[in-house]
């Protein structure tokens, strides 16, 4: 067992953050944590590293108590770059925690090179970007090579050519026996590392590995549109009308050859369809912005 959380509470005052959050990681992958800003991410990172207290519950990291001094030799949390002090330099913060943790300075240098921040290493950190800043953190959370890392929003201020190194970096950690727990707003991104999606609602998780999903979506160009519309109307089907196009939920592989086969009776003409995944952004959206969705729904 890697990560075991259960069961935690956690208020503001009267205002209730976290009700009830568990969840398990039992083996090396990459896992995201994905929610609305405000809605407690930080906060159960912070719970989970013992950054801080939570009301009831339990969290356990491989075995102990996230309270044990020991696992701090394994776990690194990459937080915002509000922990950085503008007047040290990269190399500063760097240092500090590489004695902390008795890394060599051999061992340093060469994960300093590994990153690609060689080039400002020794400037100090108010005259870095926030691109410069985020592979700083990043760096420094990787100097005890840690067998779980906690990251939060690592991808966030970096151009393209970065993510993707960021990216590739991730996946390497991971296929070396790496545990790695992320939050970010780039659902894009995170739909390139993992299926893995810890969605927080209401102070509550919803776990769920989009690679296991049963529901598929095509999207149908046809002719005459009118007419596809009602022969779905009277199917218990779930579509809806995106544009010029049909948008229908599959559930079943029934449905599909169905749903074909009416068509191809009524000589209805498919001029184009496709099959999309269903990723990060869309579950997002069926989660968090329903309320926002404007295609026409019929059943």
């Amino acid at each position: 067992m890697i990560i075991k959380v259960e069961n935690i509470h956690k208020k503001y005052g009267r205002e209730p953050i976290l009700n009830g959050v568990s969840f398990e990681i039992t083996f090396p992958t990459i896992t995201a944590l994905v929610a609305p800003n405000g809605s407690g991410k930080s906060t159960l990172m912070n719970i989970i590293t013992n950054l801080e207290k939570f009301d009831k519950g339990s969290v356990e990291i491989m075995g102990m108590k996230n309270t044990d001094p020991v696992i701090f030799k394994h776990i690194s949390y990459m937080q915002d770059n509000s922990v950085l002090y503008n007047h040290l330099t990269g190399y500063d913060h760097l240092q500090f925690i590489a004695e902390v943790h008795s890394v060599p300075k051999k061992q340093l240098l060469e994960l300093i090179t590994y990153i690609g921040i060689d080039s400002y290493i020794h400037k100090k950190v108010k005259q870095y970007s926030l691109g410069m800043k985020q592979h700083l953190l990043l760096t420094m959370a990787l100097i005890n090579k840690p067998k779980l890392l906690i990251l939060d929003e690592p991808l966030n201020g970096l151009d393209p050519t970065s993510s993707i190194r960021v990216r590739e970096l991730l996946l390497q950690l991971k296929n070396e026996g790496t545990t790695v727990l992320l939050s970010s707003h780039n659902l894009a991104e995170v739909d390139q590392v993992t299926s893995d999606i810890l969605f927080l609602k209401d102070g509550k998780l919803i776990s769920e590995n989009l690679k296991n999903n049963q529901t598929a979506f095509y999207m149908m160009n046809v002719q005459p549109l009118d007419k596809a519309i009602n022969i779905l109307n009277n199917t218990k089907v779930g579509f809806s009308v995106v544009d010029t196009s049909i948008k229908v939920e599959i559930t079943k592989k029934e449905q599909l050859n169905f749903i074909l086969k009416q068509f191809y009776e009524s000589e209805i003409e498919i001029t184009d369809i496709s099959r999309q995944s269903v990723g990060s952004e869309a579950r997002y959206n069926e989660l968090f912005n329903k309320e926002q969705n404007h295609a026409k729904p019929i059943i």
